[in-house]
């Protein structure tokens, strides 16, 4: 569970420390290109990962439906609405309103994809669900919330996306954000590039950079989170990027600090914090089943043995037998099962 956390976290990090400056090229490119120009910059990040470690084809056939409901749904037109978004909001508002991607991963994730999530989770994403109300409270003018509504339609897309890509386990990380970012990069960017001028140079460059560290390395880490934690229990983690998003924005960008700003951010700072300790003990079963992710021999699923013995955490595609037994879990790759 701790590896899980310190993924989300770093993905966090990268995540929101991008948003403000994304915020500042937003009003004067296209949204179809910004978006495009930052997945592209994702596929580029993730290349070298993806070239030395090309996906098992059979692989791919198991996952490609729900690898294209990712490509499409977040790659395509979750950035988009982002982007848009961006145009009627402040850099820390539009990071702190990010928060509601929580609210809606965790409700899907429990309703339609039947992940446990206890009442430390459920909890922590009525706080931060409170703290994004709290933005859009009185007071708020009419742009924030246009862009409000813009980038919780975005939230929901990445909702879909997120619970949909934690029970990927067909592909390698990498591998998802590889073709999230090519095909739906590729699309946005020649839709932008039609109907707008392209940006200037230095615009492209930034896009480019903000896209790989921020949408790159940071969908990677937060698939590879989600895989030890559970989609629900990794978002919590991932939402403390908009945090970091309105601190950039405060002391790099120099925008006003509000007080529904901060009143927001202590509480879903709270919300945040209410995920760790979050697992749960009781005898379950586990199916056969195939998948490729990262894993060490010690936890009580991996009993597999390699030729020259290593045992260390690695990856490659592995098998697993029937078993039944209990333990602490969260809902990771090995423990989707109903509650």
């Amino acid at each position: 569970m701790r590896r899980g956390i310190v993924r989300a976290a770093l993905a966090a990090l990268l995540f929101g420390a991008s948003t403000p400056f994304a915020a500042q090229i937003a009003r004067e490119t296209n949204p179809f290109t910004l978006a495009g120009l930052l997945y592209l910059g994702a596929a580029i990040a993730v290349l070298p990962g993806t070239v030395t470690r090309r996906p098992d084809p059979a692989a791919l056939r198991r996952g490609a439906g729900r690898l294209a409901v990712a490509v499409v749904v977040g790659g395509a037109a979750g950035p988009v609405l982002l982007a848009l978004g961006l145009q009627h909001a402040s850099a820390a508002n539009a990071s702190l309103l990010l928060n509601l991607e929580l609210v809606f991963t965790v409700a899907l994730a429990a309703l339609v994809f039947r992940e446990h999530i206890g009442p430390r989770v459920a909890t922590g994403a009525v706080l931060v669900g409170a703290a994004s109300l709290i933005l859009t409270g009185p007071g708020a003018t009419a742009g924030l919330r246009l862009g409000a509504v813009l980038i919780a339609a975005a939230c929901v897309c990445w909702a879909i996306d997120n619970s949909v890509t934690a029970e990927l386990d067909e592909l390698a990380p990498a591998h998802i954000t590889f073709a999230k970012g090519l095909v739906a990069g590729t699309a946005n960017t020649v839709i932008g590039l039609l109907a707008a001028p392209a940006p200037a140079p230095p615009v492209v460059g930034a896009a480019l950079l903000i896209g790989a560290l921020g949408y790159g390395l940071s969908i990677t880490l937060w698939v590879a989170g989600a895989r030890d934690l559970g989609a629900a229990r990794a978002q919590v983690v991932f939402a403390t990027a908009p945090f970091l998003g309105a601190v950039v924005a405060w002391t790099v960008l120099a925008e006003p600090v509000r007080v529904p700003t901060v009143i927001a951010l202590v509480v879903a700072a709270i919300g945040v914090a209410l995920v760790s300790g979050s697992d749960h003990v009781h005898a379950h079963a586990h199916d056969a089943t195939v998948h490729d992710h990262e894993h060490v021999h010690d936890d009580d699923h991996h009993d597999h043995t390699h030729e020259d013995g290593f045992t260390g955490r690695h990856q490659h595609p592995h098998e697993h037998g029937t078993v039944r037994h209990s333990h602490p879990h969260v809902p990771d790759l090995h423990h989707r099962h109903v509650h």
